[in-house]
């Protein structure tokens, strides 16, 4: 730890035991705020993990019906189905606030209708397929949105951390360890002008004889 350079004087400390009950305060407030992100962030990535599980068996029962799909219908009718796609898909992204950290939102927006094909020539495992992969599609932008917000969290999570860190083995300790040092040289300040006055008064006290 190491002692500020300050001048040992009762204005000082009482600046200092002020800033270190700032500084107490704020640990506290960060300590809490790094609680609540890591609460954040568990629960976030359970839901990822929900998300992920979720998303590889809707990919394999989509794989499932279009390769049933592909053993039914020929290949160049297939390629002609889906060269012109009926549906356009955009995507909208907004933030929200949590605890200081921007969190992404995804959202979908869809025109048209996927399916919007002829039906002579295609087989129904082909719609499915479609249908599914659309699922799939959902369930992965969602995904993203959630890796998304575990990102900046882990990173505010880290910043928040250094912070605490600081206050807690840097400026907090320095600050109680100069309150210490100015508290020792007034307390010898005030015994020696004790020393003094006792001094005086003897000195005085002998010449009234």
């Amino acid at each position: 730890m190491a002692i500020k350079s300050v001048t040992a004087t009762r204005m000082t400390l009482l600046g200092l035991k002020n800033q270190t009950k700032v500084a107490q305060r704020g640990h506290k407030l960060l300590k809490d705020k790094q609680d609540g992100l890591m609460q954040e962030f568990l629960k976030i990535i359970h839901k990822a993990k929900e998300l992920r599980k979720k998303a590889e068996k809707s990919l394999i029962s989509a794989n499932i019906m279009f390769l049933e799909a592909q053993a039914h219908m020929e290949k160049a009718v297939i390629e002609n189905t889906l060269a012109n796609p009926s549906q356009t898909i955009t995507l909208e992204v907004k933030t929200k606030n949590v605890m200081a950290t921007r969190i992404p939102s995804f959202h979908l927006k869809t025109k048209g209708n996927a399916l919007d094909f002829g039906y002579v020539q295609t087989r129904g495992e082909l719609d499915i397929a479609i249908k599914n992969f659309a699922k799939v599609f959902q369930i992965l932008i969602e995904l993203a949105e959630i890796e998304k917000s575990a990102e900046n969290l882990a990173l505010e999570i880290e910043k928040t951390r250094r912070r605490v860190n600081a206050l807690e083995h840097r400026l907090i300790p320095d600050l109680t360890d100069t309150l210490k040092f100015i508290k020792m040289k007034l307390d010898e300040a005030e015994r020696s002008t004790i020393v003094q006055v006792m001094a005086i008064k003897a000195m005085i006290e002998k010449q009234a004889v």
